[in-house]
């Protein structure tokens, strides 16, 4: 009898046009220390060479599967999608133009395997004042972020989520640019959050991504306002109401400081577009 094979952890791969990196980043999984994984790789309708490439890998080992969609999806519905293909315990992104270092995917996996209660681990910001993992509570970890250092300002490349915990909260809304920001929070409402150590994958930087356009266009300050502030708002958020006040008062100073600099370096119709755009609707 053949024994069945069963993936701790589901590494997410989206890709679109990536014939450029997307050999480098399936090659940084296969190098992983840790090998109980499975790679789902899930291409957005490329016009380049990316399924192809893609293939090649397919066919020489058993845990990477490739599939590709019908119509172009987007970003964040293409990850919800390569999330319902998962058989793992644990989602781990890993965008087609990044890297994952040797070490990397052992760390992840076994600081949230060492915390059955948490819902997140997060890769980022060292601190001196504890040693990795460190647990936070939703509270401590909404402080953290509002208060301190930022905790969720990072990609899905920084994170590894609890597949539960994903689906409880409805995985991405599909929202543009800011859908991570958007989900970490709503995770951490209900679940505990595990800091864990920084600069296990590689974010790489070129002139073909999202984020570039959402930057040049005061998408990201809108939205995180926008989001920040439903966040704060929603009745699972774990804060107590002065705390809220103060921090609804904080981003509020950041939301028209951000609006001045635009106004100042003559882009204020563009910060002016996305502040319409994301309260009335594209």
């Amino acid at each position: 009898m053949i024994k069945q094979y069963h993936p701790v952890v589901s590494i997410l791969m989206t890709a679109y046009n990536r014939e450029k990196f997307i050999g480098d980043a399936i090659k940084s999984v296969l190098n992983s220390t840790y090998q109980q994984w499975e790679l789902i790789i899930v291409d957005d309708v490329s016009s380049d060479s990316t399924v192809e490439i893609a293939r090649k890998y397919e066919k020489r080992d058993g845990r990477i599967k490739v599939y590709v969609n019908e119509k172009n999806l987007g970003d964040y519905p293409n990850r919800n999608r390569a999330a319902s293909f998962a058989n793992g315990e644990y989602l781990k992104y890993l965008d087609a133009d990044d890297l994952i270092y040797p070490h990397g995917l052992e760390i992840f996996v076994n600081s949230i395997n060492e915390f059955p209660l948490a819902g997140i681990a997060i890769s980022q910001n060292q601190t001196n004042k504890y040693p990795y993992p460190k647990l936070l509570s939703p509270r401590e970890s909404y402080l953290d972020h509002f208060i301190f250092s930022g905790l969720f300002n990072c990609s899905p490349l920084s994170t590894i989520v609890r597949k539960n915990a994903f689906f409880q909260v409805g995985g991405f809304s599909g929202k543009r640019y800011i859908g991570d920001l958007e989900l970490w929070l709503k995770v951490a409402a209900i679940f505990n959050v595990v800091k864990i150590l920084p600069g296990l994958a590689w974010w790489r930087g070129h002139d073909i991504q999202e984020s570039l356009h959402g930057n040049f266009n005061y998408d990201y300050p809108v939205l995180r306002y926008l989001i920040s502030k439903e966040s704060l708002l929603s009745p699972n958020c774990p804060l107590l109401q002065p705390e809220k006040n103060t921090i609804l008062k904080n981003l509020k100073k950041i939301y028209f400081k951000n609006a001045f600099k635009a106004f100042f370096s003559g882009r204020f119709l563009k910060f002016l577009d996305a502040i319409i755009r994301y309260n009335y609707g594209e």
